[in-house]
Formats: structure tokens, sequence, C-alpha cells
């Protein structure tokens, strides 16, 4: 049976294993990445490797099991195939916790002091 803990009830142990599932596939810096460059835009298999520095086959595998979890969705336009995040959960998420990062990452402004001696 689920615990109200705080206002919030525990997930079910099936709502666990699939949450672990998705952090273990963008646990991949690789996926992450794509992850990252796709939620800023919709784009094909080669401008996404050229984007994050992979290979094409490599990036094609990462995308495919991408796909396969449901994180990932394409369409086909001519000859290319575009691929785009279809779940704007999933973009809060990585944006969120990437964002988090980058401004973690930033060495803090130094405080303001005032000098002795100015104004007033």
């Amino acid at each position: 049976m689920a615990k109200d803990v705080g206002g919030y009830l525990d997930p079910s142990a099936e709502v666990l294993v699939e949450a672990a599932a998705v952090f273990g596939l963008l646990a991949s810096s690789a996926r992450l990445h794509l992850m990252w460059a796709l939620s800023q835009g919709e784009s094909d298999v080669t401008h996404l490797a050229d984007r994050v520095g992979g290979a094409l086959p490599a990036v094609s595998q990462h995308l495919a099991k991408l796909k396969l979890a449901g994180l990932v969705r394409s369409r086909r336009e001519g000859r290319r195939q575009i691929y785009y995040v279809d779940d704007p959960d999933i973009v809060t998420v990585v944006r969120v916790m990437v964002g988090q990062l980058i401004a973690r990452s930033q060495p803090a402004p130094a405080p303001v002091r005032q000098l002795r001696g100015a104004g007033g």
C-alpha cells in the first residue's frame, strides 16, 4: 500500500521501474546530449551527429534506443528521418537538470562591497 508522506503518495513499484529505465537511458552522456539537442527542436540524424560530435551509426543507434523507449519520435521528410521529442515533460526534466548543472558550474558573482567613504 502506498504511503502518504508530506502530501504525496509513494509511486507504485511499476512506476518506479519505468522511471528507473528512463533515467537509465539518460545516464548515457551521448543520449542525454541528443535529448538536450532535440529539446531545442527537431533535427535529422546528420545534423544531430554533427552537433553532438558522434559518428552517424552510433547516433542512429542511440536514437533507435530512445525511440524504442518512447522518448523520441520520428517522421519521414523525403529521404530524411526527422527526430523530435514528443513528451514536453521529458523536455522539462532534461532542461532543468542540465540547466541546474550548468548554473552550478558557473563561478558565483563576487559580492558587491561598499567602499568606505563612498556615499553619504
